[in-house]
């Protein structure tokens, strides 16, 4: 076959995303000025009472947002690719922020020109934090 394109999960992915856009206009945390996401932006968040017990368990902390109830981290687009976010946590795809009335606020910014918080630290933390074993060392059954 002459021609034909060959898809990756990653772009099947993308696609099937596309596929459900939001009914209503949503809320979606921002770059900081000076700063770039050649990656693109996804958010990952912890309820607010987790997020100074995650801070001090990370090696770089990106751009994190916060208000009462939630804490987000910006981390590179598809950081949820064959990992499965423990509960509490949320993954935002596109940093967008539902159900929230207004924008969280920046309460960290990094030094330098990229927003993210490395994603395995991230999901290692958080899994550490709610008891939950990384997706990779559970045992696989038939």
């Amino acid at each position: 076959m002459t021609g034909a394109r060959t898809l990756s999960l990653n772009t099947l992915v993308r696609l099937q995303r596309e596929l459900h856009p939001p009914a209503a206009p949503l809320l979606r945390l921002p770059v900081p000025d000076g700063m770039t996401a050649p990656m693109g932006c996804d958010a990952v968040a912890v309820p607010a009472r987790f997020g100074p017990l995650v801070m001090p368990r990370l090696p770089r902390v990106g751009c994190v947002y916060a208000d009462e109830a939630h804490w987000w981290w910006l981390v590179p687009s598809d950081s949820d690719y064959a990992l499965e976010w423990p509960a509490p946590a949320r993954y935002d795809t596109g940093a967008v922020v539902p159900d929230v009335p207004d924008l969280p606020g920046l309460i960290h910014r990094p030094d330098g020109t990229l927003p993210y918080t490395p994603p395995i630290p991230l999901y290692l933390a958080v899994c550490r934090l709610t008891g939950t074993t990384p997706s990779w060392s559970r045992p696989v059954t038939a």
